[in-house]
């Protein structure tokens, strides 16, 4: 999986959005809104490759979770993303 190209984390009014760049995504009208360890993951995978098991470990290392709730906490992130367009598998 890898963040498309366009995609800009940005912090307005104390919460993490999700923004969309550059005439490519013009058509993208989807707000999505992250909450901090989400906008933490993105910025750890920003302009890499990584698999819902990279955010995983980056969320046992970071924050006190075992590796099951990580795990399948990292997956819905993941397919989240994916689902509404602003990751590549």
């Amino acid at each position: 999986m890898r963040i498309k190209e366009g995609f800009e984390l940005r912090e307005m009014c104390g919460e993490h959005i999700i923004i969309a760049t550059g005439v490519a995504n013009i058509d993208f009208s989807t707000v999505i809104s992250l909450n901090e360890s989400a906008a933490w993951l993105w910025r750890m995978v920003e302009g890499k490759e990584f698999t819902p098991e990279t955010l995983a470990e980056m969320l046992m290392q970071q924050y006190e979770v075992d590796e099951a709730t990580a795990l399948t906490d990292a997956e819905a992130l993941a397919n989240r993303w994916v689902n509404v367009g602003i990751v590549a598998k």
